[in-house]
C-alpha cells in the first residue's frame, strides 16, 4: 500500500499554555494528511471530489494514542497509508515521528459518499472507485 510523508513544523496557535500540541489540533493534522494520501495516488481531493461525482470520505469513527509530546518549534514527520479498503469504506493509520521516535498514532475509518437522489441534502454510502483502489494498490 502507498505510503506518504510529510514533514510540519509545530506552530504557536497549535500549543496548549503547556506548550505542547492541543490534542485536537493533531485530528486537523490527520485530515490534512488524509488529503495529502489521496494527493500522492493521484487524487488531490478537490478533483477527486469532481472527477466522481462524490460528496467526500467523511470520518465516521477516530482514535489516537498520545507517546511523547510535540512542542511549539519542533519538526514532525506525518506518515499516512490505508490498511483495509471495504466496499465503500477504508481505515487510515497515522504516525507522527519525532526523529525515530513514534508520538502519537491516529486511526481513522472514512466513507466514500455520495449524493442520496431520494433524500435531498442527504449523502449515502457507495462503492470506492476501482481506480482509486488500483491507485492504493500499486507497488510504489
Amino acid at each position: 500500500m502507498l505510503i506518504n510523508r510529510h514533514t510540519r513544523t509545530i506552530e504557536w496557535g497549535d500549543c496548549d499554555p503547556a506548550g505542547i500540541v492541543f490534542y485536537p489540533r493533531y485530528f486537523a493534522y490527520f485530515d490534512d494528511a488524509t488529503g495529502r494520501l489521496f494527493a500522492a495516488a493521484g487524487f488531490p481531493k478537490y478533483d477527486m471530489v469532481r472527477r466522481f461525482n462524490s460528496v467526500g470520505i467523511p470520518m465516521v469513527d477516530t482514535r489516537s494514542k498520545f507517546y511523547i509530546p510535540s512542542r511549539y518549534g519542533e519538526e514532525i514527520i506525518i506518515e499516512s497509508r490505508i490498511t483495509e479498503f471495504r466496499r465503500s469504506s477504508f481505515d487510515v493509520h497515522h504516525r507522527i515521528l519525532k526523529g525515530e521516535a513514534v508520538a502519537v498514532e491516529g486511526f481513522e475509518t472514512r466513507v466514500w459518499v455520495g449524493a442520496d437522489a431520494e433524500k435531498p441534502g442527504g449523502i449515502k454510502a457507495l462503492p470506492i472507485p476501482e481506480e482509486i483502489l488500483a491507485a492504493f494498490n500499486e507497488p510504489a
